[in-house]
């Protein structure tokens, strides 16, 4: 790697993004990655047909290195976050619909309630358009109205929201809102049952906390991923915490100490990775001016 000024680790949209601000101030850098190819997460676990779209001037990145034992992302387990994935494209009708995340039941009835933000992929759209202009506590009430317009009341589904607005939740936490492609309408119908928290699985036997069990024919994980970058990065913990997130909230936590960037890892989504690269590169560029003066 002689003569390469930015080592990124990870080829995934983030290290892609940070290239791409490199190569516009034509600072060389190399990119590592675990797996055979860029944006593995995406191409290999995700989607089967995944097209890449850079702007011309970024097409070309050309210092890319394979493989390398340091992952950014394992998988943790949550619950049916991406259900509507599963509706759309292989036209399937589950007859249940649970979470682990973040759930209420009773337990003199049954498990009933999940706590989610429902939206449409035009209103997180026009939230993410608002969030440059206006408060994230303004733009949540006028999602969640809107939300309230398309829906309806959707607790007497057994879906209920979190206090925290849609925007604000994802700030802070990372948690999305639920992009609505077809599962409200089936809930609505009783096509799909809505069941709470679930405290164990065993074979095709699931209990939930409020003691019922059910046996299903599949179960789907759509699991979310955590960060193991506090686990393989070494003296990052001034930068890190211990579940492998910037210590220093939004917008804060892109530059650590002694030459040490994060991007992308304050989950705020594919704007917040751009934002995080442009800043990157911009400090980077800066640093080489102020040793060549």
């Amino acid at each position: 790697m002689e003569g390469v000024t930015v080592l990124i680790v990870g080829a995934g949209p983030a290290g892609l993004a940070t290239a791409a601000c490199l190569s516009q101030f034509s600072i060389p850098y190399a990119i590592v990655e675990r797996e055979s190819c860029s944006a593995s997460l995406w191409r290999n676990r995700a989607y089967d047909r995944l097209k890449l779209h850079l702007a011309k001037e970024f097409c070309e990145l050309p210092h890319m290195s394979y493989p390398v034992d340091a992952p950014t992302y394992i998988p943790k387990t949550l619950f049916v976050k991406y259900l509507d994935h599963y509706v759309e494209r292989f036209n399937i009708q589950p007859k249940y619909l649970t979470s682990v995340e973040s759930s209420t039941y009773d337990n003199d009835e049954k498990c009933w309630s999940i706590v989610i933000h429902v939206m449409t992929k035009e209103l997180i759209r026009l939230g993410m358009t608002l969030a440059h202009r206006l408060p994230l506590n303004l733009v949540d009430k006028l999602l969640v109205m809107a939300a309230y317009l398309i829906f309806g009341d959707l607790s007497q589904h057994g879906i209920t929201r979190p206090k925290m607005g849609p925007m604000t939740l994802k700030s802070e936490t990372g948690r999305s809102a639920v992009i609505d492609v077809g599962t409200v309408g089936l809930i609505k119908k009783g096509i799909i049952k809505v069941q709470g928290s679930i405290s164990k699985i065993k074979g095709n036997i699931v209990k939930f906390q409020c003691s019922k069990r059910m046996s299903f024919d599949a179960i789907v994980f759509a699991t979310g991923y955590k960060s193991t970058a506090n686990m393989w990065l070494k003296d990052g913990e001034s930068m890190l915490n211990g579940n492998g997130l910037p210590i220093q909230k939004y917008p804060n936590h892109w530059k650590g100490e002694n030459g040490l960037y994060c991007a992308g890892l304050v989950r705020r989504g594919l704007a917040g990775i751009a934002t995080d690269a442009k800043n990157i590169a911009n400090d980077i560029k800066s640093v080489m001016d102020s040793m060549s003066s």
